[in-house]
């Protein structure tokens, strides 16, 4: 059974959604620490540089949002999803306490799982 809503085409929804995942994966979780099983990605990476790096991150962050609107997601959670971008660009601001939240708190990670809660497929496509 396809778990798509009625209102959203399954040719449209699942490749942005794997573009969603896609880009999520590079930005929070691409790249492991050698020895541990810990992964980050290019947002705590881009975070190294002050202020500039956080502000780079946090526009690529946007695709997700703006994908999540085109499929239909409701305001309440793209002003939510907002919030994480916000929160993330604020807080990796700070300097090398701004690095390590970065690499835990994953905002598009989260806001894939919102918009994905959201439409309704919690996880599948």
């Amino acid at each position: 059974m396809d778990d798509t809503p009625a209102d959203l085409s399954p040719a449209v929804a699942r490749p942005a959604v794997r573009r969603m995942r896609f880009v999520a994966h590079v930005l929070d979780e691409s790249v492991r620490i050698p020895g541990t099983s810990f992964r980050v990605g290019l947002d705590p990476i881009l975070g190294l540089l002050p202020v500039v790096g956080d502000v780079a991150s946090g526009c690529l962050s946007l695709y997700i949002v703006l994908e999540s609107a085109r499929l239909g997601v409701s305001n309440r959670t793209l002003v939510r999803m907002l919030a994480n971008i916000a929160l993330d660009v604020v807080a990796g601001s700070v300097p090398l306490v701004g690095d390590l939240f970065d690499a835990a708190w994953r905002a598009n990670t989260r806001n894939v799982a919102l918009a994905l809660a959201d439409l309704g497929l919690d996880g599948g496509d």
